[in-house]
């Protein structure tokens, strides 16, 4: 494990256990909306392709995402292993909630110096109402992905539950991790 995609719907746990997996395997760890998003109001970085694809040049990286459409079939093609958190909405949705309220109530600065408002629960790009609508989607597309023979080689480890997941980084941590 070199080159690490950690996937699932918004609010899994992606960014929680890339920077987890980065710690134990000594892996430079990059959060996908922290290099898309850079500016004001959601800006979209115009330099979002070059870098990401600088960084699946690279020979040991983790990635806390599927992938934004524009890059995705670059950082499937570079890495050799993809942790998929498939985890039913009855664990994602709970975890959302909790972190958008904080988000919000707190004011937590996110990428590109914006915050999660009261207004933004109105969008239909909430991270709540994303979650809940695209959960079918996007498990559909990890898993169409998954068994694509274009990406035949990577190793995917699949995790239907965060004790699951759990288990596994444990074992990772003391040095011999087996998917379950």
């Amino acid at each position: 494990m070199e080159r690490i995609l950690v996937a699932g719907i918004t609010g899994a746990g992606k960014s929680t256990l890339a920077r987890r997996v980065s710690g134990v395997l000594d892996l430079p760890y990059h959060e996908m909306d922290a290099l898309y998003f850079t500016g004001p109001e959601w800006t979209v970085n115009s330099r979002f392709t070059e870098e990401v694809s600088h960084v699946a040049a690279g020979s040991r990286w983790i990635v806390d995402s599927l992938g934004y459409p524009q890059v995705r079939d670059l950082l499937w093609d570079r890495a050799d292993t993809v942790i998929w958190l498939d985890y039913p909405r009855g664990v994602i949705m709970p975890r959302i909630l909790h972190r958008s309220l904080r988000r919000t109530v707190t004011r937590e600065v996110l990428f590109g110096g914006n915050r999660e408002t009261r207004a933004g629960w109105l969008s239909r790009e909430h991270p709540v109402r994303w979650a809940w609508s695209q959960h079918a989607a996007r498990r559909r597309e990890i898993e169409h992905r998954a068994r694509d023979p274009r990406f035949a080689p990577l190793d995917v480890l699949r995790f239907r539950h965060p004790d699951n997941t759990a288990a596994w980084l444990t074992s990772l941590a003391v040095g011999g991790a087996t998917h379950s």
